[in-house]
């Protein structure tokens, strides 16, 4: 699966990487060269991101699901128990 960005995302990654070599490797890196750094780490490690994520909303929906039954939980048969409180109240 390729990991796909927008037009204007890709620009600021890109200058980011720029930014990145400039300050921290002081060393300038032109603008084909950190596109094509950028291509490599979408290839590369995008998809290790990528499903890390799909993993950690999976555990966060099971966790949901988990709870479903109290959060919609109704109780069975309720009618003589309304009954019998208000019979007690008389």
């Amino acid at each position: 699966m390729t990991i796909e960005i927008s037009k204007e995302a890709r620009q600021q990654a890109v200058a980011s990487i720029e930014r990145y070599f400039l300050e921290n490797m002081e060393e300038k890196i032109g603008n084909i060269t950190a596109g094509a750094l950028l291509v490599f780490f979408l290839e590369e490690l995008g998809p290790l991101v990528y499903n890390r994520a799909v993993a950690d909303v999976q555990e966060r929906l099971q966790s949901r699901i988990m709870e479903i039954d109290i959060e919609v939980h109704e109780d069975e048969f309720p009618y003589w128990r309304k009954y019998d409180q208000r019979q007690k109240r008389k």
